[in-house]
């Protein structure tokens, strides 16, 4: 048996075998050992037939979906082997084999799957340089989707990052160092798979791409993977469907995270995103398809309007709009349903739920068409695939079981041979309750029961106490009980026989029937995934309509020359965190005058907020929802860039400087005219004259390379002379007062620079010690007055400068004191080098910054090679 398991293991060296034993899943060697660890169990040891003994370790059976999704969550994969044939008819060693392996992309069910949330498994195909293929897939919907990737790698990983993919299938050929950077920045699963021609089997799927080699090569790679993990049939996968990365607004990974559009960058979660803000979704498949939307919004203007034309329908019809909302609430998840039912893994239960799904498709037709326009036209798309809700009807009982082996699924009157078979078994039922009331009258044993159990079949139990008023030579004792007997009787054992073969049949009828029944329904899986299509843009659409409603938002309209005019706009999360609290508006207008907007002000007065919700705005009416403004006119944005945030990269070692920085070429090599930037507080991980010196040549680069619409933040005060510089900045200030010695942030953004940071202010309110704060006040008060005081002691860093200084002003006392000395003229106490000497002398380092020290030893030098 172990010779077995090795066998099979050998070819799932990357995956926990769990090997079928009886009614456990057992683990060996090494697999047993990490398993013990991961899924804190006990590790036992079986005799190996040396002298070593080999680690193990299991599950039972019925508890093995807990345990396998506990590993899959880790990142594991599990290879489920079962026993192939029925062990009392093996002759040896019971045959084995893997029937499926489980990897943290092919996950079909499980508590760990959100119903909201798609689970992608993708595949990558490198072609000449700077050129990827890629196809993702959901195995649990059998969305099937493919791009090529133009550019480096960057954006590959990006784009895989964007679908959160949970596993990734590369050849296994594929350089090592994408490797690496496959690890290192996406947070997947690898697998290998080089088979890529596409087989007969593949040919309906790849239809859409047949013509498109590269296309089809990364597909195929994608479904031989599936195939062969799966080992099952997969007839739920839809056609390839091919997009461009020009179709939809570019977001970055790390633009997508500043942004906090589907998760917030503090908790990792949902509560606090945009999407939690929009979504009003009443159906899991109108959840996932709300996500994918604002992870890709729209360039194309008149999807777009086509879109707000259908959530304009839905604002104006309120009460048709909460109907369906009502409507959509009784229908179940489509798409996985149809999933289930390719899978093989559909249950009587699943198919009530699409029973009870499908009868409500006519009542949402019925009041979409009420709506008119658009919204008739989306109704006449939909499919209410009646005859599948008729048969469904015809088939399944109301109350069926978990499992499809007990019987009791199927409704009578569906079967006629299957309702001979109940009613043998009901109507010797029926004979057992009367024969119960007839030897309690006969035997005068009022207790006398008819019981039932696996072993012994029908029985008659009687008592102790009751047992001398036994006298029917006709009961058999059949078994002996602490309080009781238990007998038989042959005509008991007659029915016995008649009800059980009734029973047997029953089950075995009805799992038949079941099975039948399921290759039926995977006929209609087409037609139940358009219908999924459409229910599922209804469900966002009204969740839009639901949203702009009650948060009175505005439908924006589009410019064609890349005029933004924002009136009164708001960040769409922060107002609603905000509830009863008031939100302070702001406006905003960008145009060719107005490409550059520098932002100053105090900490905490609200910069990035009001970066954020320019272009939270912007990502919203491209996605066709209304925004919250009372007036908007938009560019339509090909591409969003930000570096919103200080956090370090730790993981990969990188240093908040070298972050911002990574951030800030991603946007300057990748942006167009057409696109958003936003930076906030640029060069802050430098020192002071670094930052403010690369923060300037960057907007100049922005302004003179670009022309982008750019937001630029920051506290280096001296960066707004830009505004009179260059033609199309424009300084803006975030407002703020100062009352009773305490700042108070009016949250307003106005023309013009800031004239005061505020920033002790800023400490006082986070309540810094008042020493401390009084302390600030007056340094703050001596620098202001050009006055700066320094400490006697130094600290470690002046000191060592102010040593550097010092060096070099006696290494150039003594060189011109040696040219000095060669010439033949004395000394000259009003000569030219002579005075230099004595300026040098008299520096007095210890009252400058390191950086006026060293300016004013730079300009003696210029002095001594002229």
């Amino acid at each position: 048996m172990i010779q077995q398991y090795l066998r099979i293991k050998a070819e799932y060296q990357d995956a926990f075998l769990f090997f079928r034993l009886g009614d456990f899943y057992e683990m060996f060697f090494e697999d047993a050992t990490r398993a013990s660890q991961e899924l804190e169990i006990t590790l036992t040891a079986r005799e190996g037939g040396g002298e070593e003994k080999i680690p193990m370790c299991g599950v039972p059976y019925h508890a093995a979906p807990n345990y396998i999704e506990q590993l899959i969550a880790k990142g594991f994969k599990v290879a489920i082997c079962e026993q192939t044939e029925d062990p009392k008819q093996a002759k040896g060693v019971v045959r084995r084999e893997v029937v499926q392996l489980i990897t943290p992309g092919t996950m079909m069910e499980g508590k760990g799957m959100l119903e909201k949330e798609n689970i992608f498994i993708a595949s990558v195909t490198p072609f000449e340089e700077k050129k990827f293929g890629l196809a993702y897939n959901d195995l649990s919907t059998g969305e099937l989707k493919a791009t090529l990737i133009h550019g480096d790698f960057n954006e590959l990983v990006n784009e895989i990052a964007s679908l959160g993919a949970k596993e990734v299938v590369i050849p296994s050929d594929l350089d090592s160092a994408l490797q690496k950077a496959l690890k290192e920045r996406i947070n997947a699963a690898l697998s290998y798979e080089d088979e890529q021609t596409a087989g007969e089997n593949f040919a309906e799927l790849l239809q859409p791409v047949q013509h498109q080699q590269e296309l089809a090569e990364t597909v195929s790679r994608l479904l031989h993977y599936l195939f062969r993990t799966q080992k099952r049939s997969l007839d739920h996968l839809q056609p390839v469907s091919f997009y461009e990365s020009t179709q939809y607004m570019k977001i970055d990974y790390h633009s997508k995270r500043n942004l906090e559009l589907t998760e917030t960058v503090r908790s990792k979660g949902k509560k606090g995103s945009l999407l939690w803000l929009l979504d009003e979704t009443k159906t899991a498949m109108g959840g996932r398809i709300l996500k994918q939307w604002i992870d890709r919004p729209l360039l194309s203007r008149s999807a777009i309007e086509q879109r707000q034309e259908l959530v304009s329908l839905m604002i104006q019809n309120f009460f048709e709009r909460e109907e369906l909302r009502e409507r959509l609430k009784e229908v179940y998840d489509l798409e996985r349903l149809a999933g289930r039912v390719a899978f093989g893994n559909v249950t009587a239960r699943d198919l009530l739920q699409l029973k009870r799904s499908l009868q409500q498709v006519p009542a949402i037709m019925g009041v979409v068409k009420s709506m008119g326009g658009g919204a008739a036209e989306l109704a006449e798309k939909m499919d209410p695939c009646t005859d599948l809700e008729e048969l469904l009807e015809k088939a399944i009982g109301d109350s069926p079981p978990l499992s499809i082996k007990e019987g009791n699924m199927i409704r009578d009157g569906y079967h006629a041979e299957l309702d001979q078979y109940r009613d043998a078994s009901r109507n010797g039922k029926n004979w057992i309750a009367q024969l119960e009331k007839q030897e309690r009258e006969r035997t005068g044993i009022k207790s006398l029961k008819i019981g039932y159990n696996r072993i012994f079949g029908y029985y008659l139990e009687i008592t102790r106490p009751n047992l001398h008023l036994l006298q029917d030579d006709r009961y058999e004792r059949k078994q002996t009980l602490s309080n009781a007997e238990r007998f038989i009787t042959p005509e008991l054992k007659e029915k016995e026989a008649l009800i059980l073969q009734a029973d047997e049949k029953c089950v075995q009828l009805e799992y038949d029937l079941f099975l039948a029944l399921r290759e039926t329904v995977k006929s209609y899986i087409p037609r139940l995934q358009q219908l999924a299509r459409v229910i599922s843009e209804l469900d966002a659409l009204q969740c839009f309509a639901t949203i702009s409603e009650q948060r009175r938002y505005t439908k924006p309209t589009f410019s064609e020359d890349m005029v933004l005019h924002i009136h009164n706009g708001r960040h769409p999360v922060v107002e609603k965190v905000m509830q009863a609290q008031e939100y302070v508006p702001n406006s905003c207008t960008m145009n060719s005058e107005r490409e550059i907007l520098l932002i100053t002000g105090p900490n905490m007065s609200g910069k990035s907020t009001f970066m954020r919700q320019i272009a939270l705005t912007s990502i919203l009416a491209q996605i066709g929802c209304f925004v919250p403004a009372e007036e908007a006119v938009l560019p339509i944005f090909d591409k969003v860039f930000t570096r919103i945030g200080a956090a370090d990269d730790l993981i990969s070692g990188q240093s908040t400087f070298m972050v911002e920085m990574l951030e800030a070429k991603n946007a300057i090599d990748h942006a167009t005219k057409n696109s958003l930037i936003l930076f906030d507080e640029i060069g802050r991980g430098t020192s002071t004259y670094d930052g403010m010196a690369l923060a300037q040549s960057i907007i100049e680069y922005i302004h003179d390379e670009i022309g982008a619409k750019t937001i630029f933040s920051t506290h280096y005060h001296e960066l707004t002379a830009l505004g009179g510089k260059l033609d199309r900045v424009k300084n803006v200030h975030v407002s703020a007062v100062e009352q009773s010695g305490k700042v108070v942030f009016l949250h307003k953004v106005k023309e013009g620079a800031a004239d005061k940071s505020y920033g002790i202010h800023v400490a006082q309110l986070a309540e810094l010690p008042e020493k401390l704060i009084n302390r600030a006040n007056e340094i703050l008060s001596d620098l202001e007055e050009g006055k700066p005081e320094i400490r006697q002691e130094n600290p470690p860093a002046v000191q060592k400068q102010s040593d550097r200084v010092h060096e070099e002003i006696d290494a150039l006392d003594e060189q011109l004191s040696f040219f000095a000395d060669k010439k033949p003229a004395k000394k000259n106490e009003n000569s030219k080098d002579h005075k230099i000497i004595e300026e040098l002398k008299s520096l007095s380092v210890l009252e400058m910054t390191p950086l006026e020290a060293l300016n004013a030893l730079y300009s003696i030098q210029k002095k001594i090679k002229s």
